[in-house]
């Protein structure tokens, strides 16, 4: 695509200090769009953006050694040419938004042909992209998913490394569904995604908010700035752009933010759902048990009956906010519940591993205090025998939320192992000295590793920073009817430790402590 093309709906663009219609050199072909230097080839456009370690103007040279045609900078870098070469150099007010506006354009802005849904809220995104994909499915709808795990359409699936790719990538996935025939697009909003412009040039049909609660202040700072980040998904994007005149907000008003947020939202069809039978869509009379839920699911005037694999309270709102996008779509209610009853769950969410004895052991993506409290109250309420947590928190994040999720395992579980998660660059012992004083502040009884060999009797911690051997020790002290929480990870099947990335799946680890353990017992 030309040059002049791509650039053509960035309005800040200068070219070589001229605007776009008066190029001073060829307006030259470009072959490919990137914003890692180390990806560029002949004719490719490097845009410089700024990353949270490293600012892309840094490497403006390397991407002119590697054949750029056009390298973006931001206005106030100034440029310095390299090796004297004749180029194209393009300013603009803001390299992120540019990256995004110039890579709709290169991929032939797929969101437009797309109805393009985005769910955002701090839990339970994931689960409710799910839902709606199962719904979709079984209606006979070509959806993809855009997810933290994966992304994934046409029984094809794909590494996602971030749960709201990079604009440039993201457009160019869209384009692949698009080209594809899929015609519904289900994706994970991160605040990070709404903060960093990934999202922008999205032109979405819904938006679908979960939930608030503590995360990401290692980011934000506040979590007045990481709501007001979340409020701009429905304020800017469901409002902006060729779809804005039918764009529909489902809200999860069980949230005290959503109560706030459906109340704010002004010329657009805003679907709430909920516990109390005013919201648009509502649950009635469900009851819970350790192999998930059954109950009603009200649709104004009509009650139709449901049940669920999935576990807990807090999967019932996932499964409203789903229902709710399915009515916004005007599926069938009892299309929407036949998608409901189908849905197995996601790897990594309550996920249960085998057990021949009768322990209960279980999987969990919980990381922020609020879906730790979630699955640990649900577990309390299922398991009939003692609760252990096996848990840490990842390094270079939040420290707020390591004492908070110290004191709820620790006054929700008759035995917490304080381990690693992700330490990333900071030392497992500094991180596991920040959730200390939360454990501390419910248990006194700390055992040592011998002691929890033979089990243990009384409520207390133990703190054991190797992943690995902190899941089987929360294993070899479990009896039978005693659930193990391993709470962190889910899903993911590495750990990062310094700047390596290490394979380690909690799920296998789980299995061979399991085995260990039982075969011991035999």
């Amino acid at each position: 695509m030309k040059l002049s093309r791509i650039i053509s709906g960035v309005a800040s663009a200068r070219v070589n200090s001229l605007p776009p219609d008066a190029l001073q050199v060829a307006d030259p072909e470009i072959s490919a769009i990137q914003y890692r230097s180390d990806r560029v080839t002949s004719g490719a456009m490097f845009v410089a953006i700024e990353g949270t370690h490293v600012d892309g103007h840094r490497f403006i040279g390397d991407a002119w050694a590697r054949g750029a045609s056009a390298v973006v900078i931001a206005d106030r870098h100034p440029y310095q040419r390299v090796n004297g070469q004749n180029a194209a150099v393009i300013t603009v007010d803001n390299t992120r938004k540019a990256l995004a506006d110039m890579s709709a354009q290169f991929y032939n802005n797929p969101s437009d042909a797309l109805y393009l849904i985005g769910i955002t809220g701090t839990n339970g995104k994931t689960t409710t992209a799910y839902l709606i994909e199962r719904m979709l499915l079984d209606r006979g709808i070509d959806a993809g998913v855009i997810s933290t795990i994966n992304y994934r359409y046409q029984g094809r699936v794909f590494a996602n490394p971030l749960t709201t790719p990079e604009s440039l990538d993201l457009q160019k996935i869209l384009s692949e569904m698009r080209d594809a025939g899929v015609t519904h697009v289900v994706m994970e909003v991160s605040s990070h995604g709404v903060a960093l412009d990934r999202i922008y040039h999205c032109r979405f049909d819904m938006g679908i908010f979960t939930n608030l609660t503590l995360d990401h202040l290692d980011f934000h700072g506040a979590m007045a700035d990481y709501w007001a980040c979340k409020q701009r998904f429905f304020t800017e994007y469901l409002t902006d752009g060729p779809k804005a005149g039918h764009a529909v907000a489902v809200i999860n008003r069980n949230d005290e933010k959503g109560r706030v947020l459906s109340g704010s939202l002004k010329n657009m069809r805003v679907i709430t759902v909920g516990s109390h039978p005013s919201n648009t869509v509502a649950a009635d009379g469900v009851a819970f048990d350790e192999y998930g839920m059954k109950g009603q699911i009200l649709f104004g005037d009509d009650a139709i009956r449901f049940q669920s694999r999935l576990v807990g309270r807090y999967n019932l709102e996932n499964i409203l906010c789903a229902a709710g996008a399915g009515m916004a779509m005007n599926l069938a209610p009892s299309e929407i519940i036949n998608g409901v009853v189908a849905f197995e769950g996601v790897p990594g969410r309550l996920e249960r591993i085998p057990s021949r004895s009768v322990r209960h052991i279980y999987i969990d993506y919980a990381h922020t205090p609020d879906a730790l409290l979630n699955v640990l109250t649900t577990l309390r309420e299922i398991i009939p025998g003692r609760l252990i947590c096996v848990f840490g928190c990842g390094g270079d994040r939040d420290r707020k939320k390591r004492p908070q999720m110290g004191e709820i395992a620790a006054r929700l579980s008759d035995l917490a192992v304080i381990t690693s998660d992700n330490p990333r660059t900071e030392s497992p012992d500094a991180i596991i000295n920040d959730i200390r004083p939360g454990v501390t502040s419910v248990l006194n009884r700390e055992y040592t590793m011998p002691v929890l060999e033979t089990g243990f009797d009384e409520r207390g911690y133990a703190v054991q920073p190797d992943r690995e051997k902190a899941i089987f020790l929360g294993i070899r002290a479990a009896r039978n009817g005693d659930a193990v929480l391993i709470a962190g990870k889910g899903h993911e099947d590495y750990q990062i430790v310094g700047q390596k990335t290490l394979h380690f799946d909690d799920r296998e680890k789980a299995l061979a402590a399991l085995t260990l353990v039982e075969a011991g017992e035999n």
